[in-house]
């Protein structure tokens, strides 16, 4: 089990077969807003749907190849956050994140952000934290430029999102660059 608190508010938690139903509440809910930018919003219109993500998430973590937590906020899941890929080899971590419509705004997912990178450096004693996000996103962009994550470039094309392609801006930190 994988449990991380952040602070008296927040608590990242692997995620498990029993949160499934607040997940896809949470997605459900804000399927519409959250559909501007994430792709598998199409692919997520049941709860066998997120069980079956759940599932993934779940033997990924156990293969030490991903972290998807739970983000608590006050005891209940608010979002998801954590390390899509794990590579190993050369010590990177792929930060992803999503709240619930409601929960935007108020800096959760920064300090979210912030403590995923921080585990990574100290706990995971990984080079790099990488984070892509849609060049026309500006609140998730928003993220990694507030931690210093540095913009490392444009990849073009680089996601079909339903019906058009989105470029992304990687943003990149190192470890020996990391202060926060």
């Amino acid at each position: 089990m994988f449990l991380h608190k952040i602070d008296e508010e927040f608590l990242l938690k692997l995620l498990e077969a029993k949160d499934a139903e607040r997940v896809f509440e949470i997605t459900n809910k804000s399927r519409e807003y959250l559909r501007e930018w994430l792709p598998w919003l199409d692919h997520t219109k049941e709860l066998e749907d997120t069980k079956g993500f759940i599932q993934v998430c779940l033997r990924d973590f156990a293969e030490n190849k991903s972290v998807n937590t739970g983000i608590m906020h006050k005891g209940q899941i608010v979002g998801v956050a954590g390390y899509n890929q794990l590579n190993w080899s050369n010590k990177t971590a792929y930060m992803g994140y999503w709240l619930g419509e409601e929960y935007q705004g108020n800096g959760m997912m920064t300090r979210v952000a912030k403590a995923l990178t921080d585990y990574a450096f100290k706990e995971l004693k990984l080079d790099k934290v990488e984070v892509r996000v849609a060049l026309e996103n500006q609140k998730s962009r928003g993220i990694p430029e507030r931690l210093g994550f540095v913009n490392e470039g444009c990849i073009r094309q680089a996601e079909w999102l339903y019906t058009h392609y989105v470029d992304h801006i990687v943003y990149g930190m190192l470890a020996k660059d990391w202060s926060m």
